[in-house]
Formats: C-alpha cells, sequence, structure tokens
C-alpha cells in the first residue's frame, strides 16, 4: 500500500462508476463482472462480443497501468499458494449464492439502492473481515 494516494483511489472509482454507468444507460446491463464472464460459458447468440470487449478492457486497463507505473508490489508474496486457490473457489462459490459479485452488488447494486444488493455487499464486507481476522491472528498467517 505504499503506492496508494487519494488521487489515484479518486481516479480509480470515477473510472469504474463510469464504466458501470455507461453499461447502463447505453445497454441496459450491470457491470457485475461474474455475470459477464459467467455469461461467456456457454455465451448465449448475440452476447459473446460485448462480453468479450468488456473483460479485454479490464484487461487492457491493467496493462495500460503496468506499462506507466510498472509492476504493482504483491501485498502478501509468501502466503500460502493453495490457501489462495481455495480463496478463489470459495469467491466462486460465494458470488453463485449471492447472484453477483462486488462489482455487481457493492458498485452498481448500492448504486440503485437494491436492498439485496445492500444486503450481499454487508455480508461480503463482513465475511472478509472475519476470514481476514482468523487468517491473520488466529491461523497466525502473514
Amino acid at each position: 500500500m505504499a503506492h496508494f494516494t487519494p488521487l489515484s483511489a479518486l481516479i480509480g472509482g470515477a473510472l469504474i462508476g463510469s464504466a458501470a454507468g455507461l453499461l447502463l444507460w447505453l445497454d441496459g446491463r450491470i457491470a457485475g463482472i461474474s455475470g459477464i464472464l459467467g455469461g461467456l460459458l456457454p455465451p448465449a447468440r448475440g452476447e459473446a462480443a460485448w462480453r468479450s470487449l468488456f473483460l479485454l478492457g479490464l484487461i487492457a486497463g491493467a496493462a495500460l497501468v503496468y506499462a506507466l507505473h510498472g509492476p504493482v508490489p504483491q501485498a502478501r508474496a509468501a502466503f500460502p499458494r493453495g490457501l489462495l486457490a481455495g480463496a478463489g473457489v470459495l469467491v466462486g462459490l460465494g458470488t453463485g449464492l449471492a447472484h453477483g459479485c462486488t462489482s455487481g452488488h457493492g458498485v452498481c447494486g448500492l448504486a440503485r439502492l437494491s436492498p439485496r444488493s445492500i444486503a450481499a455487499t454487508l455480508t461480503f464486507l463482513l465475511v472478509a473481515i472475519a476470514t481476514t481476522f482468523l487468517v491473520r491472528h488466529v491461523a497466525g498467517i502473514a
């Protein structure tokens, strides 16, 4: 977190909000990344192009940041790979159970004052806080 600045956070938030707002305004779709990716497996007719372009835009944005600022340092390089893989599986299962992810519920749903999204986002945050506490302070994994 040594490279954090409020300005970069503001710019990043504005870009995320703009992308989500434009997708909703121009196409009537929610910018939920897990739903966009899930819609490619298998793609419905006429859905693959916009979904692929949206996801490629995310990757291109990250590549642009790397090109302009160099690689972002890993916050916890020594974290066990198996635990990371397990966490990824649990996140995937959670997005399925919640019928959405942090981008769909936390960005788009909260902006629309969706009660379901408020409940989902509160659940995401509380579980993340509890998990971080358990992993760092109970299990002692740095």
